[in-house]
């Protein structure tokens, strides 16, 4: 008899537990970087003052931002100057990308820092300045999600390359400033605008990059980055990762260059990138990449005539991944969060709902799930089409698990493995 009440008392414990409604699995859709991008600086800044009052070219800015979108682009790279003379342009940019649901990478300057356009040169105190000046007067220019660079690599301009003025100290709290305090702006405002993507090339980084300024700028490090081998390519972002501390962007990434990789067909151009990007999603260090660039030059994606080259699948089939979608559970269908899902590339967790989102390359490609206290599971079925439901078995299975298991049999309810 005590038994039989203790069942019971057991069994209304069970009915009356109460259903949390299911979260959306993930935030967004699955992505292999958090920054995806692609830059149209050819475009973009090259000819701003030759297209400024071309409206006809607006049909080209919608056709490169509506391409760079269908690739799966996070955001698009704009790289048109900050002065006052170029908003109207920036502005057209900026409207094409909000079409096409787009966020921005801002990756202009003041024309003056390098000597574009034949402005006159300006300080360093003149160009932070000048900054915050641009960010009020222009706030409707920004929305959320957005990245802002007032200085993209800020060591071809203004006072000069550190590593040959010894400036190095000067130069990092240069970009420390400009870091302060356009995220002080973009606060004021309401805004979440990241500003710390200051892009330089690698070499730049070994020598500026220490941890101490890493940290302040928010634990990123960007780098303008052409190399050989995809090897190579990941070799130098695990060692800057480890010399800053930081986690690493790649600002510009691209193939062929000439004196670099000689010049290459479509195929090889497609084979080169492939390469580059199976190993780049199983480097843990990399947390985006702006690919350098949509149209003009030798790593082109698309041609003048804006038609795509064999790349474009190439970029497209990362930068919109394959995605395995799944809830992770108990055996008797009760959600399990912060369950771990991993492949060979990727490590997500399941969030409060036990929700996953797991993006892939190959479905031959065993997902190991596991979660703590429950015993590990291999799931090997599973592709873009159908959601998984994964059942996990406590590793201990005490007297309460036993009691519940009894319950569920004697309601005759499901009980999974």
């Amino acid at each position: 008899m005590k038994k039989f009440l203790s069942s019971l008392i057991i069994l209304f414990l069970v009915s009356v537990t109460v259903t949390v409604p299911a979260e959306a699995a993930g935030e967004g859709r699955a992505v292999w970087w958090q920054f995806q991008s692609i830059d149209t600086m050819k475009y973009s800044r090259d000819i701003a003052r030759e297209k400024l009052k071309d409206s006809s070219f607006d049909t080209s800015i919608d056709l490169q931002v509506k391409n760079i979108a269908a690739t799966g682009a996070t955001h698009v790279a704009i790289a048109t100057p900050y002065d006052e003379e170029f908003i109207p342009f920036l502005t057209r940019w900026v409207n094409a990308a909000r079409k096409h649901k787009l966020n921005i990478w801002f990756r202009g300057n003041f024309s003056g820092w390098e000597n574009w356009f034949d402005y006159p040169e300006i300080s360093r105190e003149e160009h932070l300045a000048k900054t915050k000046t641009f960010i009020t007067k222009n706030a409707g220019l920004f929305q959320n999600g957005d990245v802002f660079t007032a200085c993209p690599e800020c060591e071809n301009g203004g006072p000069g390359d550190p590593r040959q003025t010894g400036d190095v100290e000067g130069h990092r709290q240069f970009l420390i400033d400009e870091f302060v305090t356009t995220q002080q702006l973009f606060r004021n405002m309401g805004k979440n605008v990241r500003s710390n993507y200051f892009s330089m090339n690698g070499d730049m980084a070994k020598a500026i990059m220490d941890k101490e300024t890493t940290t302040a700028l928010g634990g990123i490090v960007t780098i303008d980055h052409y190399v050989a081998s995809p090897q190579k390519l990941v070799k130098d972002i695990q060692n800057l990762a480890h010399q800053s501390g930081g986690k690493i962007i790649l600002g510009e990434f691209g193939a062929p260059i000439p004196d670099i990789h000689g010049s290459m067909s479509q195929d090889q151009q497609a084979k080169w990138l492939n390469d580059a990007f199976k190993l780049l999603v199983s480097t843990p260090e990399l947390v985006g990449i702006n690919y350098w660039t949509n149209v003009g030059g030798s790593t082109q994606l698309w041609t003048e005539n804006y038609e795509p080259k064999k790349a474009v699948d190439v970029v497209t089939f990362y930068f919109f991944p394959k995605t395995a979608r799944g809830i992770v559970n108990d055996v008797f269908g009760s959600t399990i969060k912060n369950a771990q899902v991993s492949s060979s590339h990727k490590t997500v967790y399941a969030n409060s709902a036990g929700n996953f989102q797991l993006p892939y390359i190959d479905s031959s490609d065993p997902l190991s799930v596991s979660a703590k206290n429950y015993i590990s599971k291999e799931y090997n079925n599973y592709s873009s089409d159908k959601n998984i439901e994964v059942y996990l078995s406590p590793i201990r299975k005490g007297i309460l698990f036993r009691l519940k298991l009894l319950t569920y049999r004697l309601l005759g309810r499901k009980i999974h493995g």
